[in-house]
């Protein structure tokens, strides 16, 4: 048997063993690299998750392999009075709450970034806007405060902080400007 020959095969059983996983299900979808290597691509996946055509569910398992253990979301929104409410959860919480199927279709999408970052550590300001097709007109507009951690071979959210857009609470002209990252 040739050098060349030997090469061919064991390339061959090695991807027969790579189909074989794949079948079986036995190779991990999440984290999906592209989605955490990047402080571009986790905060893309962060709105990927929970956009959603109708008769869909928002996509938990890759949005769980997004955030680090124990990661904190906080909710702003006005309480029954109309004055400032925090609503705090953990991501289980969260998805409990919003993963049933989608009765319309919404798609979330980034058009503002202020982006911090020292060591490890890294702070985003994302301006985002909801709408009925992937690029369709703004339904809501909100502006979502990430914070992440760069444990040296990945990006994990540590917690996020939301505040929707309403009425006497306008999204400030700098976090709508040209993106800035």
């Amino acid at each position: 048997m040739t050098k060349t020959t030997t090469v061919l095969l064991q390339v061959c059983a090695l991807l027969a063993i790579s189909t074989q996983a794949i079948a079986q299900g036995n190779v991990p979808r999440y984290p999906a690299a592209a989605d955490v290597q990047t402080l571009d691509g986790i905060i893309r996946a962060f709105y990927e998750v929970v956009s959603t055509p109708a008769g869909a569910r928002p996509n938990d398992e890759r949005d769980a392999s997004l955030h680090a253990p124990g990661a904190q979301i906080r909710l702003s929104r006005p309480g029954p009075d109309g004055r400032p409410a925090l609503q705090v959860m953990t991501l289980p919480e969260l998805h409990k709450k919003t993963s049933g199927v989608r009765k319309e279709a919404s798609y979330e999408r980034e058009i503002h970034r202020v982006t911090q970052q020292f060591g490890s550590l890294a702070h985003v300001w994302s301006t985002y806007v909801v709408s009925s097709t992937p690029n369709g007109a703004p339904t809501e507009r909100g502006i979502s405060s990430v914070q992440l951690y760069f444990d040296g071979s990945r990006w994990w959210i540590t917690g996020w902080s939301d505040e929707e857009e309403r009425t006497g609470n306008p999204i400030p002209a700098a976090f709508l400007s040209a993106p800035r990252r």
